[in-house]
């Protein structure tokens, strides 16, 4: 099964959803940043048509819990649970375990390009995705030289090569001692909405 919804917690879910005035309200439960170390589980409330094409369905009594694919990976084994408050049971605590939440690197005997990538997913990107960028591995060639390509905020940002010289190169030359230099294959002129 990819998730377990303890009884308590399915309680809990139906209490919330017997708040809500639409009928047939169900639940999400989301990854932001999956397995990277900024991961983060979220559960929304789901009104009806608000489903997504992919979107992996769980049926409990009363609701449904609504997993969307990006997500799965993250979520396999996890255990949702809630411990109720003896004092106040509406005061109890949600708790989500989710052992493949972050994600695992990669041994220190993986290729390069699976080493690399994970520092861009777990380091790079959540850094530059406060300005709406991000980076994504094109090759490296002799596992010596990174070619990488912007996006997002990124794409067009004329701060682009300060980024790349001062911060994604410096970082994975660092991580990486064969790497000798990192390159920037993107078009910026074609950026649509750039940071900078």
């Amino acid at each position: 099964m990819l998730l377990t919804v303890t009884e308590a917690a399915q309680s809990h879910f139906r209490r919330l959803l017997q708040q809500e005035e639409t009928p047939g309200m169900n639940l999400r439960v989301y990854v932001a940043n999956p397995e990277t170390p900024l991961a983060e589980i979220g559960v929304t409330f789901c009104p009806p048509g608000d489903e997504e094409q992919g979107d992996i369905s769980i049926s409990f009594p009363a609701f449904s819990l609504l997993v969307d694919k990006a997500s799965e990976g993250a979520l396999s084994q996890a255990r949702i649970d809630f411990e109720d408050n003896p004092d106040n049971p509406e005061d109890g605590q949600l708790s989500i375990k989710a052992p493949n939440l972050k994600g695992h690197a990669p041994a220190a005997d993986s290729p390069l390009s699976e080493r690399v990538s994970y520092v861009i997913t777990s380091e790079i990107n959540p850094n530059l995705a406060g300005h709406g960028g991000k980076v994504s591995l094109v090759e490296i060639i002799d596992n010596q030289i990174v070619v990488l390509q912007f996006g997002g905020g990124c794409h067009g940002c004329g701060m682009a090569n300060v980024t790349l010289k001062n911060g994604i190169e410096k970082t994975l030359k660092e991580k990486f001692p064969t790497i000798i230099e990192v390159r920037d294959v993107t078009d910026h002129a074609s950026g649509q909405n750039p940071y900078y």
